[in-house]
């Protein structure tokens, strides 16, 4: 199926990460339902062993194996795939050295940590190369099994090394199947094909670990995609109202006169009653401001963003497919 007209029509792997608490796993499993929307068939992968999959779709523990966890509007299918090292290295010593029974009891002795003590990072080596081989692999047909997959990759402090540390594998073995299947997986993660997405929340912390991490990953040579601003709370008050609240002005007297109008209150009450929300009200001009000046830190990293709403009744199966719609209405997918 041809890619949709969207901001990512070329590409195939969303890389998804983020300061930790910013929903990052939220927004990787809305995008991946978002980007099968239309009847596309979509992998989304995570790596981390959380489970973080399994919670928000509310199924059981996801096995080392693709299996189908949702339709998404309009139809397609989304698949996950929870990526469990020791499995991914047992694929990669049958393929390479044809000893995966061997390497059954390898495992058994510690290999994964063996292996990863011997040449550092070949573990994320081994969970980026089982998602790019995602990306890679054809049907008989000769098409692509998926039309895009999307990586619930580590928080924002670890992309960079995270998806470059193939380059410094490939470095220790020279030669060999180390060398070449390292080389595979970073040509995939540098290419075109690939958009790593940051997700924040409009505060100080988030927002600058997400310019951070966008530096480094420009610093590396890797791409860089979108910027998901999640849990975005709507203002309730017209602007003219904020600014006056902001510098202190905001009349709790006019507004004790204008709850008596309305019969929200008696006289005796009202003026308490106003006090208190002028107080509320002060406080979320405030935040709201706030909230304008981290919107503005935002564009200096000239990526295209998004602003995710903040849902009311929590993350559910619901909320996943709202916060889908969001994203296509977008042109996220």
């Amino acid at each position: 199926m041809d890619s949709p007209d969207t901001d990512w029509a070329d590409v195939r792997l969303h890389v998804v990460t983020g300061k930790g608490g910013t929903g990052k796993t939220t927004v990787a499993a809305a995008l991946a339902l978002a980007l099968a929307s239309g009847g596309r068939k979509v992998l989304l992968v995570e790596v981390e062993g959380r489970q973080g999959i399994a919670q928000i779709f509310d199924l059981p523990p996801l096995p080392y194996e693709e299996r189908r966890i949702a339709v998404a509007p309009d139809g397609g299918d989304v698949y996950a795939l929870a990526i469990d090292p020791e499995e991914a290295m047992l694929e990669y010593m049958e393929m390479f050295y044809g000893m995966r029974r061997a390497g059954r009891a390898l495992t058994k002795m510690g290999i994964v940590d063996f292996a990863t003590t011997v040449a550092p990072g070949f573990r994320d080596v081994l969970v980026t190369g089982k998602t790019t081989e995602a990306v890679r692999r054809r049907g008989r047909n000769g098409r692509r099994v998926y039309d895009a997959v999307v990586l619930d990759a580590p928080p924002t402090g670890r992309i960079t090394r995270f998806l470059n540390v193939t380059k410094e594998v490939a470095g220790l073995a020279r030669v060999g199947p180390i060398k070449n299947h390292s080389e595979l997986v970073s040509g995939v993660v540098k290419s075109p094909e690939t958009a790593v997405h940051f997700v924040t929340l409009l505060e100080e912390m988030p927002v600058q670990e997400t310019l951070d991490g966008i530096a480094e990953l420009r610093a590396a040579g890797l791409p860089a995609g979108g910027i998901f601003i999640n849990m975005v709370r709507q203002s309730l008050l017209p602007q003219a109202a904020l600014d006056t609240a902001v510098k202190g002005r905001f009349d709790s007297e006019e507004l004790a006169v204008g709850l008596k109008a309305a019969g929200v209150t008696d006289g005796s009450q009202a003026q308490a009653l106003a006090e208190a929300l002028a107080e509320e009200v002060e406080e979320h001009a405030h935040r709201t401001e706030l909230e304008r000046a981290e919107r503005e830190s935002l564009t200096e990293a000239g990526l295209t963003r998004y602003e995710l709403p903040l849902l009311a009744d929590g993350v559910d199966l619901a909320g996943l497919y709202e916060l889908a719609e969001s994203m296509r209405n977008q042109g996220a997918a």
